[in-house]
């Protein structure tokens, strides 16, 4: 990471009553809240609950049952994909290309994600940071669960995002790679918005707002 926090991105997310069903069964309803630079959100609640859902629903893999997600970038109202360009995502939902290098998957997704930057000085960054510049030759596909977790924060910060989302981040990690991440959060949170779906106390704790979905407390909720 760069030795000084740039400034501190001026996004808003703005999420107004959204629901989601699948099968005419409800995950969830009239969900609200709002997130500026700087704020950060923990989603809990039980399996099934739908931490998972949600996220992709902030993220525009999926559309809402009902309700609005709006994002806005330096006071101007933003569509869901134009937004993209200023979300970051590592999800075990994410997926990876096995046949190909940590560096080519770098390339390869940023080309999808249609960056228009050179990559190449970011990636080493990131990989370095993620612990896998060693290893950015070799084949995805010889990875441990653990290194393919941490090449997809590689990727998530890759372009430097205003939203950072984060579900069920300290998945296959060992202790070190927790830290890793630890001091991901602590970055994004100085610069931009984080959220994280999780049912794990300490990740929560990260946070300082929770929506916990079983019971839709309050937004707001303070984590001790």
């Amino acid at each position: 990471m760069e030795s000084r926090n740039p400034p501190m991105t001026d996004v808003n997310l703005t999420v107004a009553g959204i629901a989601k069903s699948f099968n005419r069964r409800a995950i969830f309803r009239d969900i609200s809240f709002s997130l500026e630079g700087g704020d950060s959100l923990a989603i809990t609640g039980r399996n099934g609950s739908g931490k998972s859902t949600l996220v992709k629903i902030l993220c525009g893999v999926l559309t809402p049952s009902a309700g609005t997600v709006q994002y806005a970038i330096a006071g101007k109202d933003v569509p869901i994909d134009a937004a993209k360009d200023q979300l970051g995502l590592v999800s075990p939902h994410l997926q990876l290309y096995d046949e190909f290098s940590a560096l080519e998957n770098l390339e390869l997704l940023s080309r999808i994600r249609s960056n228009n930057f050179p990559i190449g000085e970011r990636a080493s960054e990131f990989l370095k940071l993620v612990g896998l510049w060693d290893r950015r030759k070799d084949m995805v596909r010889t990875y441990s669960s653990g290194m393919k977790q941490r090449l997809k924060y590689a990727f998530a910060l890759l372009h430097r995002p205003a939203v950072l989302l984060l579900d069920e981040p300290t998945s296959n990690l060992d202790a070190e790679g927790v830290e890793v991440v630890k001091r991901v959060v602590e970055a994004q949170k100085s610069t931009g918005i984080l959220v994280v779906a999780t049912n794990n106390e300490m990740e929560a704790t990260w946070c300082a707002r929770e929506l916990h979905l079983a019971d839709q407390a309050p937004i707001g909720t303070k984590l001790r």
